[in-house]
């Protein structure tokens, strides 16, 4: 695995985490 690719799949992760716990938790993210 490249450098970039590894980078793009932990952007992803990351925003697919962010995105989840603003639908579970939204009062944290108003």
């Amino acid at each position: 695995m490249s450098i970039e690719s590894g980078l793009m799949t932990a952007v992803v992760i990351v925003l697919a985490i962010y995105l989840l716990a603003a639908l579970i938790l939204p009062e944290r993210f108003q």
